[in-house]
Formats: structure tokens, C-alpha cells, sequence
């Protein structure tokens, strides 16, 4: 039996919190469509997102089993009442959907709809969508079908906070569009200093062994090791660059296995040794694990690049509220993160900070002179 939809205020604060935590825009999506659903007591919600070619980008529906939308088909396109609610400024309140002039019918597995509220998203002048629900369960109140002037206000509600939390999630993802193009390019120039060094090496000792296999073949069999010796190293340089331009390896593999392979990559690759060790951390948020993982990668390319470190740790533990810490230590020369000028040498530690506190987490650095670094970021527990 249908217990009703919650009421008042908390369900309102409920919804709207749910969408101001999703960072990506498909969770966004989903979110929505599902709160509006709750809110209103609909049996069945839908969130349209328009392309530039008289179709939808996305469309996200609830109420409706993944089965059933599979045979129904593929995306509708922006027509009749679909097509309204996207150059509306207001709502559509309709007693039966079925018997407006507007209504062109459905596809054969479609669900049977009466009963109809649809709202435009709009951010300003743009509409970046259109909310559609149908079926208003329980008692209907009106004469002029389910859904009444309150559900009409608070799915107005719903939308401008929609159109909100729909903006900020594109604009984190074209943040994050930003970060990879910014990571690759970073990566791009270190392969070329590490591997273009080697190889111009490769080339002198190559050059120098063909120069003595005459006259001192001893010599020039030293000189061939060394090319060996050189190629090898220049292997390992680029499968660790490789390695880290594989974005789908944290999508794919998690955060845990990412970590541990780019370390080992790594530890191959540099004469410092270099570990990763992992205590009790599952699989996190995506938004986390990204953060995570590319402040990892940073502090990672400060202490081999920069630190002069013959040992550098990474640890990612549980904390004791449940939270996730990450720490990346080196035995380097250090500097005095509280002076300007080693600032201005370090400033991957304003990214780091910036990703960190991105993902509702924070940065701490310790080092000093002499004695290392630590860099430290924690993600509380929820």
C-alpha cells in the first residue's frame, strides 16, 4: 500500500540537498527526475535534456523498468507535448495527456499516461531541459485531473533548483575536461625531458661504441652495455608516461589498483625507491577517487623530479570517522612551505589544494629543510 509522499519542508530540503551533492551531470540528471517523482507522488518522472538536431541529448525517466525502456526504443524526439515544455516559460498542468491535440501517441511498450504536469529548466534565457511527470497516485483532488496548483509550485521549486545544480555540474565537468587536457599536457612535456634526454644519450653512447669497435673493442663492448642500459631505462620512462595518460584505468580498475600500478611503474622507472601500501580503503565517490589520485600523482612528481628522495611512500588508509587519508612522504632536501619564494617552486600545492578541497576534502603539508616531505590530504568520512 502507497504510504504518500513525504510533506512539507523536509521533503523539499531532502530533494534539494540530494541534487546539490552530485557533481556529475548524468547523477544529476537521475537525482532530479527521481525527487521530483518523490515529491509530487507521480507514478512516473522524466527529465529531457534537448541536442541541436530536433532530438534529446539525454532523457532520464523513473518509474519505468530499465526492461521497459529498452523496448521502448530509442530517445523520443522533441515533438508534441515534449516539444512544448521545451519553448514554455511555465508550467502545463493537463487532466489527460492523451487528449490534447498536441499528443501524437507512444510506442507500443510504452506505459499508459493520463494525468500530466510538465516544467521547463530554464537558466535564464537558455532552457536546459524539461521536467515531465505523469500519473499523480492517490486520491485526485480536482476536477481538472491529479495534479494540483501546490504540486505546480513545488515543481517550480524543483526546476530553478535543478537548473542550478544542472549548471554546476557542467561546469564541473568541463572543469574536469580542463584538468585532463592540463594533466596530459604536463605529461607530454615530462616524457619529453625524460625521454628525449635518454635517447639523445642512446645516441652519443651508440655513436662512441661504433667509434671504438676497431681500435679498442673492449671499450666498445662497455660502451653497447650502456646502451642497453639507457634503452631500458628510456622503456621504463615511457610506460610510466603511458601509464598515467590511461584515463580509463581509474574508471576501470578503481583507485586502489591505479595507485599501486603507476607506483610500481614508477619504483622501475627512477633510482628512487618508491612504495605504495593500502590499509582497509574501498571504493570511493568517483569525484574522491579522481582527486585522490591526482594529488597522489603531483606530490609523486615533486619528490622524483624535484626532492632529490631516495625513498618515497604512499599510504591510503581509512580514518578512524570512517574517512579516507592519503599520505605521500619522501626523504628529500624539503623546503619551508610557509616562505613565498619555495611557495612559487611548489605550486602544484595550490591544484592539490584546489582538488582536495574540490572533493570536500583538505591538504596539509609538512616539511622542512633537510628533513622531507609529506604531503597529507584527507577526506572525512559522510
Amino acid at each position: 500500500m502507497h504510504n504518500g509522499p513525504r510533506s512539507g519542508l523536509a521533503a523539499v530540503s531532502t530533494a534539494l540537498l540530494a541534487m546539490s551533492r552530485r557533481l556529475e551531470v548524468h547523477d544529476v540528471l537521475r537525482t532530479i527526475v527521481a525527487s521530483a517523482r518523490e515529491l509530487l507522488d507521480a507514478e512516473y518522472a522524466a527529465l529531457g535534456v534537448p541536442d541541436d538536431h530536433g532530438g534529446f541529448a539525454q532523457f532520464v525517466v523513473d518509474g519505468i523498468s530499465e526492461e521497459q525502456w529498452r523496448r521502448i526504443g530509442p530517445l523520443p524526439r522533441q515533438h508534441g507535448i515534449l516539444a512544448a515544455m521545451l519553448h514554455r516559460d511555465g508550467p502545463e498542468r493537463l487532466a489527460d495527456v492523451r487528449e490534447d491535440p498536441r499528443f501524437g501517441g507512444w510506442p507500443p511498450a510504452h506505459p499508459e499516461m493520463s494525468d500530466f504536469l510538465g516544467m521547463p529548466v530554464r537558466d535564464g534565457e537558455e532552457t536546459l531541459g524539461a521536467l515531465f511527470l505523469a500519473n499523480k497516485r492517490g486520491p485526485r483532488p480536482t476536477a481538472g485531473g491529479g495534479f494540483t496548483e501546490e504540486d505546480e509550485e513545488l515543481l517550480g521549486l524543483l526546476a530553478q533548483h535543478a537548473a542550478i545544480a544542472l549548471t554546476n555540474a557542467r561546469l564541473y565537468e568541463r572543469s574536469r575536461e580542463l584538468t585532463i587536457a592540463e594533466e596530459r599536457s604536463r605529461l607530454a612535456h615530462e616524457l619529453h625531458d625524460a625521454v628525449s634526454q635518454k635517447l639523445f644519450s642512446l645516441r652519443l653512447t651508440a655513436q662512441a661504441a661504433a667509434a671504438l669497435v676497431d681500435r679498442d673493442p673492449a671499450r666498445a663492448k662497455e660502451e653497447l652495455q650502456q646502451v642497453a642500459a639507457l634503452a631500458a631505462e628510456a622503456a621504463d620512462e615511457l610506460r610510466a608516461a603511458v601509464t598515467e595518460l590511461r584515463p580509463a584505468a581509474l574508471e576501470e580498475d578503481g583507485l586502489v589498483a591505479t595507485l599501486r600500478t603507476q607506483v610500481h611503474v614508477l619504483d622501475r622507472a627512477h633510482t628512487a625507491h618508491v612504495t605504495f601500501t593500502c590499509d582497509g580503503v574501498r571504493a570511493l565517490p568517483a569525484a574522491q577517487e579522481e582527486a585522490l589520485l591526482r594529488v597522489a600523482q603531483e606530490a609523486l612528481h615533486n619528490a622524483l623530479r624535484h626532492s632529490g628522495a631516495d625513498r618515497v611512500t604512499v599510504t591510503l588508509a581509512r580514518t578512524a570517522d570512517g574517512g579516507t587519508v592519503l599520505k605521500v612522504a619522501d626523504s628529500g632536501s624539503g623546503f619551508d612551505p610557509g616562505t613565498v619564494r619555495n611557495a612559487g617552486r611548489h605550486l602544484g600545492l595550490v591544484s592539490m589544494r584546489a582538488r582536495a578541497g574540490g572533493a570536500g576534502g583538505r591538504l596539509t603539508v609538512h616539511s622542512e629543510p633537510g628533513r622531507g616531505t609529506t604531503i597529507e590530504m584527507e577526506i572525512p568520512g559522510g
